[in-house]
């Protein structure tokens, strides 16, 4: 378990203070679309509020995607997998815990954030608690499919554009359960949110080992 912990704190201490802006910057990133989005719509009250909660949704998978190419690829170019193998630490366990880092860097901040962006694009306090709701039940599977997508393009040429292709792709049935947890019958939205969810998490950290491994052959 202290072994576990104590590649929890190296990661995120990586994420929080890594270079361009760390975990700040997807933060500014999805504030930054809540704010331009109304100057893009106009002052179209209803349809704000009507569309913003699908707009916070593409903003959050966006600030996933942000810190991809540092999920994985610099410490397989370090060997630091080579190590943790020889003092008995899985691929699966590293990334499991990877998953962890990701999420607890970007998700609770995007939570937060959450709040005046809501305001931003006309989500009323109603909706807010939904939205909410959604970013907890599915910023957990984007984290897992932001580490397993960095897992199998590490190492390519261009593997940082490809994986932000890939997750983009990958993460339509999120974004489309998450957007609809704000229509009628958000209930349903938030369940199957949350199942894609756990399904991205059980299988992440056996696909993203095998990736892994195939890289270091």
């Amino acid at each position: 378990m202290s072994t576990f912990l104590t590649l929890l704190r190296r990661d995120l201490a990586r994420l929080f203070s890594g270079g361009r802006g760390g975990a700040l910057l997807p933060v500014l990133f999805f504030l930054a679309v809540a704010m331009l989005y109304p100057f893009a719509v106009g002052p179209d009250g209803p349809l704000l509020a009507k569309t913003g909660g699908g707009v916070l949704w593409v903003a959050a998978l966006l600030a996933a995607i942000l810190p991809l190419d540092r999920l994985i690829e610099p410490d397989l170019e370090l060997g630091m997998f080579d190590q943790w193998a020889l003092r008995g630490i899985s691929e699966e366990g590293v990334v499991a815990v990877r998953v962890l880092a990701h999420w607890l860097s970007f998700g609770p901040p995007l939570m937060l954030a959450a709040v005046p962006a809501s305001a931003l694009v006309g989500i009323d306090g109603g909706k807010l608690a939904t939205v909410e709701w959604g970013l907890l039940a599915g910023t957990p599977g984007l984290a897992a499919l932001g580490v397993l997508v960095a897992s199998i393009t590490a190492g390519l040429r261009g593997g940082a554009a490809l994986g932000g292709f890939l997750v983009m792709l990958l993460a339509v049935p999120l974004l489309i359960f998450g957007a609809g947890s704000l229509s009628t019958g958000g209930e349903a939205g938030l369940a199957l949110t949350a199942a894609v969810s756990l399904v991205l998490l059980a299988i992440t950290p056996f696909a993203g080992a095998a990736a892994i491994q195939s890289e270091r052959g």
